[in-house]
Formats: C-alpha cells, sequence, structure tokens
C-alpha cells in the first residue's frame, strides 16, 4: 500500500499531477492515495519535495536522494560506451565475484516494466554449468538431426547450423573439457527469463551495460534459448517458473582479449513523419 504522511504533506499537487493511474487526489489540502488503481510505480515516492510518500511493500531504505554528482552521465561518454561494447567470446579462466553478479541482476530489477509488472527473473549458473551445457548440446543435437532429416526445410542456413550442432555434441561427448562453441569455457551464465519478452529484454540491455562498466564481458547467446525451446528436461533443470520462457541467455566472464577502437555500423534507417 501506498502512504501519505499527512504531517509532512504540503498539498503541492506534484504527485496527483504526476499519477498515471489517476489514483491520488488532494482531500483538504492534502495528498490522499486510494489504492484502488495504483501500480506502485513509484513516482509519487520520487516527485515529493517532502519525502511524504511511502509504501510499505517494498524497501524504503533502497530509495536514494537525486544528486548531479552521483546521477548524471554525460550523453557523449554514454554514447561512446554503447558504441565500444563488444561481444566477447574469449574469456579468462577466472570466476565472476558474487558481489559484481548482485550488481548485473540489480540492473535488471530497476529496469522499467510495463504496467509495472517487474516480472522478470534470473536464473543464475555457475557450480552447475557443465552439466547444462551437456543438456543443452543434447538438445541442439536432436533439434540438427530433426533440420537434417526433414525434407520440407531447405533453408541452407539453419542446415549449416544443424551441421554445427551435432559437431559440437560430437566434440563434447569426445571431450568434455575441450573446445567449448556454446559458452566458451565463461565461468558464469545469467538467464533472464519472463513472460513478456520485451520486459526482459529491456532488463538484459541493462545489465549488459552494468556488465562491461564493472570490466566484464558478455555475449548473448542464442542456441541456449533454441535448445530450451519445449525441453523440459532444460526447463526442469533450471527451475524455470510457471508461464516463464526463457528470453536471453548471457554468458559473462573477464575478457581474454582487448579492444582498441568502435566499429563503423549501417546507417539507420528513419522514417520522419
Amino acid at each position: 500500500m501506498m502512504n501519505v504522511n499527512l504531517e509532512k504533506c504540503v498539498g503541492c499537487g506534484l504527485c496527483s499531477k504526476d499519477c498515471i493511474a489517476y489514483d491520488i487526489e488532494l482531500v483538504n489540502g492534502k495528498a490522499n492515495i486510494k489504492n484502488e488503481t495504483c501500480i506502485k510505480c513509484g513516482h509519487c515516492i520520487a516527485i515529493c519535495p517532502k519525502e511524504a510518500v511511502s509504501t510499505d511493500e517494498y524497501d524504503m531504505n533502497e530509495v536514494k536522494k537525486y544528486t548531479k554528482e552521483d546521477f548524471t552521465i554525460e550523453a557523449e561518454n554514454l554514447l561512446n560506451f554503447i558504441k565500444f561494447r563488444r561481444s566477447v567470446r574469449n574469456f579468462n579462466n577466472k570466476d565472476v565475484e558474487d558481489e559484481k553478479i548482485n550488481k548485473i541482476i540489480e540492473a535488471g530489477r530497476f529496469t522499467q516494466t510495463g504496467i509495472n509488472s517487474q516480472n522478470v527473473s534470473y536464473i543464475v549458473v555457475k557450480d552447475k554449468l557443465q552439466e547444462l551445457r551437456k543438456l543443452v548440446l543434447e538438445s541442439l543435437k536432436e533439434k540438427g538431426e530433426h533440420i537434417l532429416t526433414n525434407q520440407n526445410i531447405t533453408d541452407n542456413r539453419l542446415k549449416r547450423y544443424a551441421y554445427m550442432w551435432i559437431k559440437m555434441y560430437s566434440d563434447f561427448l569426445e571431450n568434455p573439457n575441450g573446445s567449448d562453441r556454446l559458452f566458451f569455457k565463461a565461468p558464469l551464465v545469467i538467464l533472464v527469463t519472463s513472460p513478456d519478452s520485451v520486459n526482459a529484454s529491456l532488463a538484459s540491455s541493462n545489465m549488459e551495460l552494468i556488465t562491461n562498466a564493472l570490466g566484464l564481458g558478455t555475449y548473448f547467446s542464442g542456441f541456449l534459448a533454441k535448445a530450451a525451446e519445449g525441453n523440459k528436461k532444460i526447463n526442469d533443470f533450471l527451475g524455470l517458473e510457471e508461464n516463464h520462457k526463457i528470453v536471453t541467455c548471457m554468458v559473462i566472464g573477464y575478457p581474454n582479449i582487448k579492444y582498441l577502437r568502435t566499429v563503423p555500423r549501417k546507417k539507420s534507417s528513419i522514417t520522419w513523419l
């Protein structure tokens, strides 16, 4: 429930004007939150000049007061930071500290979600990474065999993937500790899951930014998400929540490579109306 401290409230009306759910009204010169259509977005907490609004559903100790020094990033620096990021597939043999893992997940947790549903979850795989790898390669091998035996599938790109997946599984059986074209010997995988692909994708984007800021590297593995589609064995192993799906798979570790510059891209396709 959202609450208003009437002793602190000065009736400025800022919370009411900013409430997207139209759940706040002024009564006798004080803010009154009806808690009928409220989606707990926290705008009223953020905008109140007197810190009169609080909630008993979340930890109010997490609320931080704005200061320019702590919260401002120069736009040009941020844009350059985004341009410089690279997908990393070459990792050092070094564990990722739990403190850094928690910061990566915090970046996802504080990402916006539609109607403040906050329906994104995270699965961190470290100790059982090799077990997961085996399950994923088994699934990919089966999908590859299906592609190659299905006469209705004529896409040559899919067939190239099919041959790759079958060979990856064969190589794993021959030497489980050998080459790794799935996780590239990274020490950590974070799966971002949700019933809503947009919410999970937005969270993943912010998580990638903080990953790079922490001196780590990452890339998004589409192979794992593909392998988990309809695969009860993988989903049970991961303890995937009901109605959730794996939206992204972040393979994370300390880079064993150093990039020296950004790279070019195609021009943006923009329609101005």
